[in-house]
């Protein structure tokens, strides 16, 4: 691995991928819009890559940050849940235009692989524990449709075109780097923020609603391994730690790293969230080799730690 491109590269887990490339020595471009991503979180690193602030919808830029890349982390996407229940046209535009053009571009400059972020909420409200590669997906918002249609584009570029793409439905990543700010702000470090400055965070729905929530380093581990696996191309893979705890539990985890007793206030159960998510990772062992090396509460740890020495 001598080159490769993260789009999406100063978001939170695009950033980390960057940081554990250099870390690697390999030579990084990152391609980023800023529309979400921060350019903070590659401040220490800005002399040790080629940053592109650009979108991935413009092919052109695309074309030529492809030119001479072994691999393509695509990263790049309009998140959340709620944001594209209230706007699915840029949803769509973004995470599935986008992400052709991202192909497209892979395709025409010989890219060895592309590993392509999904989503377990291509699942939807399925009843089955845990989620497995072998369900139907059955999305229930416009962001988890994105995320399929995606992953489809992969599978029919490996048939059609001969390319290596690989789709990784993550469950719930959490961790440095991390933003807690803005209306569509993950539930960690959202939650992080306020019990530390004494403000009750809120619950939407009852609290008993469970999340697969999967440290980043496991993660990146993901990303490393998945650009080499010799049979994984073409295919989705889990990304989680196989294990599950309910919102009210997080809360309670919260409080006692930090020392509080900050109880939480509830709100309406929003559009397009799902009640429980547990991801079954046999497939990602067996054929990735992944095995996540951080579980739930030694990251809870480590992003608390780091949110405090970021104040």
């Amino acid at each position: 691995m001598k080159s490769v491109l993260v789009t999406g590269g100063a978001g939170f887990i695009g950033s980390n991928l960057v940081h554990a490339l250099l870390e690697r020595e390999v030579e990084v471009r990152v391609l980023d819009n800023l529309s979400s991503g921060h350019l903070a979180n590659l401040a220490d690193v800005r002399d040790r890559i080629t940053f592109v602030e650009g979108d991935i919808r413009d092919r052109p830029t695309l074309t030529t940050l492809c030119e001479g890349v072994d691999y393509i982390l695509h990263q790049a996407a309009v998140p959340s849940v709620p944001r594209s229940v209230k706007d699915p046209w840029t949803s769509n535009d973004a995470n599935v235009t986008g992400t052709l053009n991202v192909f497209l571009a892979a395709r025409d400059a010989g890219v060895r692989r592309v590993v392509a972020a999904s989503s377990s909420s291509v699942y939807g409200e399925s009843k089955v524990l845990p989620k497995h590669e072998g369900m139907r997906p059955a999305p229930i918002s416009p962001y988890a449709i994105t995320k399929y249609v995606a992953e489809l584009y992969g599978a029919v570029f490996k048939e059609t075109f001969g390319m290596e793409i690989v789709c990784l439905r993550y469950f719930n990543v959490f961790g440095p780097r991390q933003d807690p700010q803005g209306a569509y702000a993950a539930v960690i470090p959202r939650f992080i923020e306020s019990i530390r400055e004494g403000i009750s965070p809120t619950i939407f729905g009852d609290g008993t609603q469970t999340r697969d929530f999967c440290f980043i380093e496991n993660v990146i581990q993901a990303n490393l391994l998945a650009c080499e696996a010799p049979d994984a191309a073409g295919r989705a893979f889990n990304v989680g730690c196989g294990s599950r705890i309910t919102l009210l539990d997080l809360v309670e985890a919260i409080n006692e790293e930090l020392g509080t007793k900050v109880a939480p206030e509830f709100g309406p159960t929003r559009a397009g969230d799902v009640q429980h998510s547990l991801a079954s990772i046999e497939d990602a062992e067996s054929i990735l080799g992944y095995k996540p090396a951080v579980q739930f509460r030694e990251g809870l740890r480590k992003t608390i730690a780091w949110y405090g020495r970021s104040l």
